[in-house]
Parts: structure tokens; C-alpha cells; sequence
């Protein structure tokens, strides 16, 4: 059906509204805080859980080796991902390295606490305080790139 055969009080309620006020893109500052404080929170939780582990040093320098890794490769993916929505070249090869970098982190870190010598809980705390650090990493750059674009088109206007 098409608006036409409708008179204007007869009109469906799943019409799309148009909408003439500008959306701010701009992430709240709540947004913003819980970011910055869940990567803080993954980042020194993990960090502090590798310090009083009871395991040898070099497997201590494999899982910060690996959140290192896995932080780099999260960002790495949220920035080709949101060049490529933003029409800005990116090489297939830069896109497929960061995503295979990103699984590679993650399955490491299962593949490592799969092989260790740890209780159940504490291979869970790894797991969960590395996912929320990684996430948050995301969050972290998301916000900082809509900021950053925000403040450009302002300087502009």
C-alpha cells in the first residue's frame, strides 16, 4: 500500500518520522567513563592476577605477552572495520591480518589455559578479565575515533 490512499489521520503508525533535529554522535561521558573504567579494571585485574600467580615466570610473560597482543589486535580490527565503513582505503591484506591477529590472541589464551595448571576459577578469571579487557579496548577506540571526528567537523564549520 501505498501513503497516498490514506488521509493524513489515517495514516499507519509504522510511517517512518522525519526527523529535522541533528543527532550529536557524540558518546555520553556515562559511555565514555565505563570504557576507560572497564578496561582499567580488565587490564589491572588481569595484570595483578599474573603478579600473585603461583607459575613460572616465562608462563607469566606468555599471558602478558598475550594481552598486549590481544589489545593491539582488537584495535587494529576496530579501526580497519570502521575505515572501511568510512570509505577510507584498506588493504585486504592490513583487514585479514587484524582480524586473524584478534582469534589468534583469544585462542592462544584458550589454548594456554586449557594446558595450565590451574584451578577451574582461576582459568575463568583469566578468561573473563581478558574478554573485558579487550571489549573494552574496543569501546576505549570507538569512543576516541567518534570524538576525534566530531571535533574535526566542528573545526571545519
Amino acid at each position: 500500500m501505498d501513503n497516498q490512499s490514506f488521509s493524513e489521520k489515517e495514516k499507519p503508525i509504522f510511517q517512518k518520522k522525519e526527523h529535522k533535529e541533528k543527532f550529536d554522535l557524540r558518546p555520553t561521558s556515562a559511555f565514555i567513563s565505563a570504557s576507560w573504567s572497564a578496561l582499567f579494571i580488565g587490564m589491572v585485574s588481569y595484570c595483578i592476577g599474573l603478579w600473585n600467580a603461583n607459575m613460572w615466570l616465562n608462563e607469566k610473560g606468555y599471558y602478558f605477552t598475550l594481552l598486549l597482543f590481544g589489545l593491539f589486535s582488537v584495535v587494529s580490527v576496530q579501526k580497519s572495520v570502521r575505515d572501511r565503513q568510512e570509505g577510507l582505503p584498506v588493504t585486504d591484506a592490513y583487514y585479514g591480518i587484524s582480524w586473524f591477529t584478534t582469534i589468534a590472541s583469544i585462542l592462544l589464551l584458550v589454548i594456554g589455559l586449557w594446558n595450565a595448571d590451574m584451578e577451574l576459577s582461576e582459568k575463568g578469571f583469566y578468561g573473563m578479565s581478558y574478554l573485558l579487557s579487550l571489549f573494552a579496548a574496543v569501546a576505549v577506540q570507538k569512543n576516541t575515533r567518534d570524538i576525534k571526528f566530531l571535533e574535526t567537523k566542528e573545526s571545519e564549520l
